[in-house]
Order: structure tokens, then C-alpha cells, then sequence
């Protein structure tokens, strides 16, 4: 394990005792990932941890289920492909569930936005009808197709 990057502001995730699996699968799905830390209570389960994401750290904590993930809090994962989009829509919705728009929870109730950046230029689109119809068409959608919004 190596020291931790001082970040100003790292998001600290409370888990229900499965901290530990959410951190392996996390690093299994984002190729630039690795566990910083991890401290471990007497009886051998995790405790907290640090786990970097991408280049951004994050804190977890095992401590059980008084307190729930809700859509109030979400990570949004930029994607510039399809082939991106559909890689982190599968991985991160197994065992979880799809939403609308983009979004999805994950087996441990924890919310994403998987967008692709063609989302943000075709609701940017300076022809308002354009971009208004890609609005109609993302709302229809779950997991976010490149192709039609390109040709909404």
C-alpha cells in the first residue's frame, strides 16, 4: 500500500459491511485504480479505507445500515465512446439497477451518471430544435445511445 494523495475534498462512503468488496470491485472496473489503504478492526473485517478511482480518493467505512446511498449524491463518469459508455453501464449496473437518463445504482445502492460527451454537445447544439430534441430522446432512455441522440 502506497501513502495517500492529500486531496482538499475526498467523498467519504459509508457501507453496510461490505466496504472491502465495493473497493476490489471499484478497482476492477476503472482501470486507473488502486487501494491506498485499508485498516482492519479486531476481528479481521475491514474498518475504513482509501481507494483512488481515477486519480480521485476515496474514503470508505464499514459501519452498518443506519444510514443508506440516495440519488442526492451521484459520480459522474465521462465517457467519450459508446464502447465506454456500455462498458461502465454493464459493469457498474450488475447486481444493481438501471435508472433514467444516464443514471444507474450499483449492487451497494451507490448512484452514477454514465454520460457520454456527446450528451453535453447535443443539448448544447446552437439550433434549439436540434438540442431540444435531444433532450426528448435522452429522457427517453436509460442507459445513454450515442447514435440516437446523434440523430434525434
Amino acid at each position: 500500500m502506497s501513502t495517500i494523495t492529500q486531496q482538499k475534498i475526498t467523498p467519504f462512503l459509508w457501507f453496510d459491511g461490505n466496504a472491502e468488496e465495493a473497493m476490489n470491485i471499484y478497482i476492477s472496473i476503472f482501470k486507473n485504480s488502486k487501494i491506498i489503504s485499508a485498516s482492519h478492526g479486531p476481528d479481521g473485517k475491514l474498518f475504513t479505507g482509501t481507494v483512488q478511482l481515477e486519480g480521485q480518493n476515496f474514503h470508505v467505512l464499514n459501519a452498518g445500515p443506519m444510514f443508506k446511498f440516495t440519488e442526492a449524491i451521484s459520480f459522474f463518469v465521462s465517457c467519450e465512446t459508446q464502447e465506454e459508455v456500455d462498458y461502465f453501464w454493464d459493469k457498474l449496473t450488475a447486481g444493481g439497477e438501471e435508472s433514467r437518463c444516464g443514471w444507474l445504482k450499483d449492487k451497494f445502492g451507490l448512484s452514477w451518471q454514465i454520460i457520454p460527451t456527446a450528451l453535453g454537445k447535443a443539448l448544447g447544439n446552437p439550433d434549439q430544435a436540434k438540442a431540444q430534441r435531444a433532450m426528448q430522446a435522452m429522457m427517453g432512455m436509460s442507459k445513454i445511445i450515442i447514435k440516437d441522440l446523434e440523430n434525434a
